[in-house]
Parts: structure tokens; sequence; C-alpha cells
């Protein structure tokens, strides 16, 4: 009996079918029901990263994410002001963690040259190798949680539809025009 209710619960979990308003009837629109379910499978994924990162890399998973957007800059180097952008977070906020992150020597504050008040932060050598050693097992850690939240079929679509748009240009509302005609911004 207890087997056939792990796999009851792992097939709902897989399958957004077995939501009771996934037929459409519920109050909730279909655009706000799709994103519930982005927000919860990203949320397994973020709840995995948490414990994985915590445990292996002694990081939290702020200081993580600001470790991932430096490795992803030409230079391994970007803006403190940026960062706080791509983040969502207060500047006060990023100062902290990036404070935590100099202590265990993981990065290294740079003036940004022209710009008294501008501050970039570096990726050290430290944190390119912590990074390396462990992406094989953060990767891992995502699929599984985005497996076990969506199924391994729309994981996949998922992953291949993400990658599509991160190439993409995006067609936003140019502001300089009258019509408010979309413009191509990469």
């Amino acid at each position: 009996m207890p087997d056939r209710i792990v796999s009851a619960r792992s097939s709902q979990t897989s399958d957004a079918s077995g939501c009771p308003a996934s037929d459409g009837e519920g109050l909730l629109p279909t655009e706000l029901r799709t994103w519930m379910r982005v927000l919860a499978a990203a949320g397994a994924v973020e709840q995995q990263l948490r414990k994985h990162v915590k445990e292996a890399m002694g990081v939290s998973h702020d200081e993580f994410l600001i470790l991932c957007l430096l490795a992803d800059q030409p230079g391994n180097t970007l803006r403190m002001t940026r960062i706080a952008e791509l983040l969502g977070r207060p500047k006060t906020r990023l100062t902290y963690q990036v404070a935590c992150l100099q202590h265990a020597n993981l990065v290294v504050r740079e003036s940004v040259c022209g710009d008294r008040r501008g501050v970039a932060l570096t990726l050290t050598d430290k944190a390119r190798r912590l990074l390396a050693e462990h992406s094989s097992t953060l990767a891992e850690t995502i699929d599984q949680a985005l497996a076990d939240s969506l199924g391994p079929a729309h994981c996949e679509a998922l992953r291949s539809l993400l990658a599509q748009a991160s190439v993409a240009p995006v067609a936003t509302p140019d502001p300089h025009s009258r019509t408010g005609d979309p413009k191509t911004v990469s």
C-alpha cells in the first residue's frame, strides 16, 4: 500500500493534468495558472539549490546567485548596481552578501575607472574553482528538481524553450516611437 501512495504522489507532481484546476474550469485564467506552475517549479529548484550550495560550497543561496551572475559575464566582472538590478535586491542587502563573499575570498571589489561611486565585483580563482568543482552536481540537482515537479518531458521542453529565449532578440515597445511599435533588443 505505501508503494501505491508514493507512485500516486510522484505521478501527480510530474503530471499537471492531476491538478484539479487543470481542466480550465478554475477561477484563474490559464496564464496565471501557468505562472503559478512556473513558480512552483522554480521554488522546487531553489529549495534544492539552497541545501546543496550551503552544504557543499559554504555559501548562501543569494551569495551563490551573485557568483553565478559573475561567472556568466565576460571577465567574470559586473557592477554592483547591475547585480542588484538583475537579482531585484536592494543595494544595502547586496552589500552584506558581497562582504560575506569577500571574507570567503570568492570575490574582489574594485572601483570602476572614471566613476568614483561605481564598484565592480570580480570572481577570484578560488570562486572559479569552486563553481567548476560543483557545476555538474548543481546541474543534476536542477534537473532532478525540475523533473520531480514538471516531469522529464516537460523539463526537457522547458530547457529547450529557455535556451531559445536566451539567444532570441526580445521585441519591446520603443518608448521613442509615436506608434509604440516594438523594436528588437538583444
